[in-house]
């Protein structure tokens, strides 16, 4: 699984004066689960929305499995899923009929479609809450919900905006467990998390700063004994904070 299959090269952009993301440049190969870390702001939803092809950058590429992001946005949308922070997903639906919709926005070939829902069901752990309303659903199935109709095309790589934001600690290790069992079958994830204990699951890190990658690299090369994740983040943070007050 050496296969890279997201790259940015400084990949950047501005709103007006604003430079929100600043010539990011990363490389995340087949069945890595990348974890963007920054404070509220940094940058990690815009990235994410130029890499889905929703927005242009102002200057640099990106390329997803070789599709430009600037060219090929809408190939590039056939081979990805997008799972967003908040549930988004029809509340007046059940889970099957929402899964049902998406099937049918994808495209899915509707000789499998009957096996492929049930699979995905059975993946998600949504079989037994398939017939309940999608605004019924506890935060946590309301999440496997949006994960499962994220996956329902076989994309090759999900992007996952704080999927677990406000939902209870087990069902947050329940999600993380199914995202690291598929990153072993080859599916690569790009994940914004706030939470310590879900960058401690990533393969490879990145942590971003007003706009700037200012660590990243593989969870191993990162932590030390002499300093966590957690420690180095909280130290990059203050540094960089105390740099801008220093420059205003």
């Amino acid at each position: 699984m050496n296969e890279i299959i997201i790259k940015t090269e400084n990949l950047t952009k501005k709103f007006k004066e604003v430079t929100v993301v600043n010539n990011l440049n990363i490389e995340i190969k087949k069945g890595e689960i990348f974890g963007f870390l920054g404070p509220n702001g940094s940058g990690k939803s815009t990235t994410i929305k130029m890499l889905c092809g929703l927005i242009a950058p102002t200057s640099g590429n990106a390329w997803i499995h070789d599709l430009s992001i600037i060219n090929d946005g809408e190939e590039i949308r056939k081979e990805i899923g997008y799972m967003s922070q908040r549930f988004s997903l029809y509340d007046d639906l059940t889970a099957k009929q929402n899964l049902i919709f998406y099937s049918k926005l994808y495209k899915v070939n509707e000789d499998i479609l009957e096996s492929k829902l049930n699979q995905i069901m059975d993946l998600t752990q949504l079989t037994k809450e398939q017939n309940k309303q999608a605004s019924k659903l506890s935060g946590g199935y309301k999440q496997r919900l949006s994960f499962a109709c994220a996956l329902i095309h076989d994309p090759k790589i999900i992007f996952l905006d704080e999927p677990t934001a406000g939902i209870d600690p087990v069902a947050r290790k329940e999600i993380w467990d199914l995202f690291i069992e598929l990153a072993n079958k080859g599916l690569t994830l790009f994940v914004t998390t706030h939470y310590m204990d879900e960058a401690e699951r990533c393969t490879k890190l990145g942590y971003i700063f007003d706009g700037k990658l200012i660590a990243y690299g593989l969870k191993s090369d990162l932590a030390s004994s002499k300093e966590n994740l957690e420690g180095l983040f909280v130290r990059l943070t203050k540094e960089q904070t105390n740099l801008l007050a220093h420059n205003v």
